[in-house]
C-alpha cells in the first residue's frame, strides 16, 4: 500500500448537549449545531433551510481501531469488518453523515440527524 500523509484543518466544530457517547439513534433525532470558522461564510452561500448536506468531521476521541468489531459494540451480534460499520474506531478515523439543513444563521448551521459529539471538529459540508 501506498504511503500517503494529509493535514486536514477543521473548518468548525459540532454543539450540542451530548459530551459522552449516546446511543446514534438519539444523537440522530436531536438538534445540533455547526459552528463553522467566521472566514468562511461566504462558502455557505446557497446553502438553505431543509436541504439536506452531508458533515464530514473527525471521530476525534477515538483510539485505535479493530478490523472486525460488534455493530455498536453489542457482543451478542456476528462481528463485521469495520468498513461494513459506522465505528468511530477505524484506519483513518472520519465520519460523515447525512443531515437535514434546519437553519443557516451567519456561520452557525442548525441541523438534525448528526451522529457527532459535542466539541467534535468539523472538517467539511457537501450538498447530499
Amino acid at each position: 500500500m501506498t504511503e500517503f500523509h494529509a493535514t486536514l484543518k477543521a473548518i468548525g466544530h459540532v454543539e450540542n448537549e451530548f459530551d459522552e457517547s449516546t446511543p446514534a439513534s438519539r444523537l440522530r433525532s436531536s438538534e445540533s449545531t455547526l459552528v463553522l470558522d467566521p472566514e468562511l461564510v461566504l462558502g455557505l452561500t446557497g446553502l438553505e433551510a431543509g436541504q439536506r448536506i452531508l458533515v464530514l468531521f473527525y471521530f476525534h476521541r477515538a483510539e485505535g481501531y479493530d478490523l472486525l468489531q460488534h455493530p455498536r459494540g453489542d457482543a451478542d451480534s456476528p462481528r463485521r469488518g469495520v468498513f461494513a460499520l459506522r465505528s468511530p474506531r477505524r484506519p483513518n478515523p472520519v465520519g460523515v453523515t447525512d443531515v437535514e439543513l434546519l437553519a443557516v444563521d451567519e456561520n452557525r448551521l442548525r441541523v438534525r440527524g448528526l451522529d457527532a459529539l459535542n466539541g467534535t471538529p468539523v472538517l467539511d459540508i457537501k450538498p447530499a
